[in-house]
């Protein structure tokens, strides 16, 4: 069976593995779209468009099912250099503090030099903190294995572990997302990938929010003549729903 039937398969248990679990009127959509953007003239001129949404069903007490796609559009001294696809549905299973997850993922990056990124896994994690408003201080690590398909035909096949630190926390008007990953070769430490995602917002309405965001992103094997790192720096608005 190919990565892409298996990635298929992973976003379609995503959603009928909560469905199946609970009561059809214990059914909570959350739904949130970010628009964002970035400017800058001098040395070089940049300019960097970027869209991000997400959907998470959730059903139960016990059963979730989030599903995000981003894209990213950037150019330099009027030449396209970045141009970004993302999509992943990572259903989970949590219980108190204990968290069991699934990923299925696809990435697309032509600053990179990928063509096609498919990623499946799954692992536990752990709940330092929780509360009702949401916050939350989590770790997990995945064990994941991924296809990666580079311009110029060739191809890379490698089992990686994924931990993952996230960061959930708000305050009045305020809120902080981060997502800190670390992502190594299971057979050559020294081949990994770390990325960092933090958003800060500033809430104007329950559905609607000013955003800054913070993306980095680090990988030690890339394509010849290819960046091994990129940083972005956006501001934007949100729209969620409760």
């Amino acid at each position: 069976m190919t990565f892409r039937y298996l990635l298929c398969l992973v976003f379609l248990l995503g959603f009928l593995l909560p469905v199946c679990a609970q009561k059809a009127d214990t059914t909570i959509i959350r739904y949130s779209g970010q628009l964002a953007g970035q400017y800058s003239a001098g040395g070089v001129n940049r300019t960097l468009f970027s869209t991000s949404h997400s959907a998470t069903l959730l059903r139960g007490l016990h059963f979730g099912a989030p599903v995000t796609g981003s894209f990213l559009f950037g150019k330099q001294d009027k030449r396209l250099k970045e141009r970004e696809w993302l999509f992943n549905a990572t259903p989970y299973y949590w219980k108190g503090r204990f968290r069991l997850y699934g990923i299925g993922g696809y990435e697309r990056s032509n600053l990179r030099g990928i063509n096609n990124r498919y990623q499946l896994g799954a692992g536990p994690g752990w709940a330092f903190y929780s509360d009702s408003l949401g916050r939350e201080v989590a770790v997990s690590n995945l064990l994941i294995r991924e296809a990666t398909y580079f311009e110029g035909g060739t191809e890379r096949l490698v089992s990686r572990s994924s931990t993952r630190l996230k960061v959930v926390y708000s305050y009045r008007v305020f809120a902080l997302n981060s997502t800190t990953l670390y992502q190594p070769n299971l057979a050559n430490f020294t081949d990994y990938r770390a990325t960092q995602l933090t958003t800060l917002a500033l809430r104007f309405s329950p559905r609607f929010a000013l955003t800054g965001t913070y993306t980095y992103t680090f990988e030690s094997r890339v394509l010849e003549g290819k960046p091994t790192d990129n940083t972005n720096v956006t501001v934007g608005v949100t729209f969620s729903t409760k």
